[in-house]
């Protein structure tokens, strides 16, 4: 699992629909998720700390949550199939038990900020959905690992025992 952070909500310049764009810990790889008016609402509400006079949807399920005992552990972004993420909401019960529950990411992130809960990507999630953010770095990673390459010989390996290729032969 790999932990992600709400970066922010953008808008598609082609359609005007919100994506939450998520960041990996050193803002290298960029998560977007094409979500709803509704949900990209709620999620700005609470990075910019906006209360409303009534409790709208998410904070009135965190509300819920939190008097009924439970707690939201985490919440992890866990399938991509089809230009559509799934994800999974842990809630603990008051007891110290773990529940999962089915969530669309939109729904399960604006709750996570709600309960200050993790936020966690499989790796198939980010390796098929993320962005890189940090090209130059990427490059210079790649060239670094062209030139490793180039230097091997067999003998820089080890096989079983500690032997090298040159005492097997």
């Amino acid at each position: 699992m790999i932990e992600l952070f709400v970066m922010g909500i953008a808008l598609d310049t082609r359609t005007g629909t919100p994506i939450v764009v998520l960041n990996d810990a050193e803002n290298r790889r960029a998560l977007p998720i094409w979500i709803g008016t509704a949900e990209a609402s709620a999620i700005i509400r609470q990075l910019e700390n906006i209360k409303s006079a009534r409790p709208m949807t998410h904070d009135l399920m965190f509300n819920m949550l939190t008097q009924l005992g439970y707690r939201v552990t985490r919440i992890e972004i866990n399938d991509l199939n089809s230009d559509t993420y799934y994800a999974s909401i842990y809630i603990e019960d008051p007891a110290g038990t773990e529940s999962i529950v089915d969530s669309r990411p939109s729904d399960a992130i604006a709750l996570a900020l709600r309960a200050e809960a993790t936020i966690f990507a499989t790796a198939n999630v980010v390796a098929d959905g993320t962005i890189s953010t940090d090209q130059a770095r990427d490059e210079a990673e790649a060239e670094e690992f062209r030139e490793f390459i180039q230097d091997i010989k067999p003998s820089d390996f080890k096989f079983r025992f500690g032997d090298d290729i040159e005492s097997n032969q």
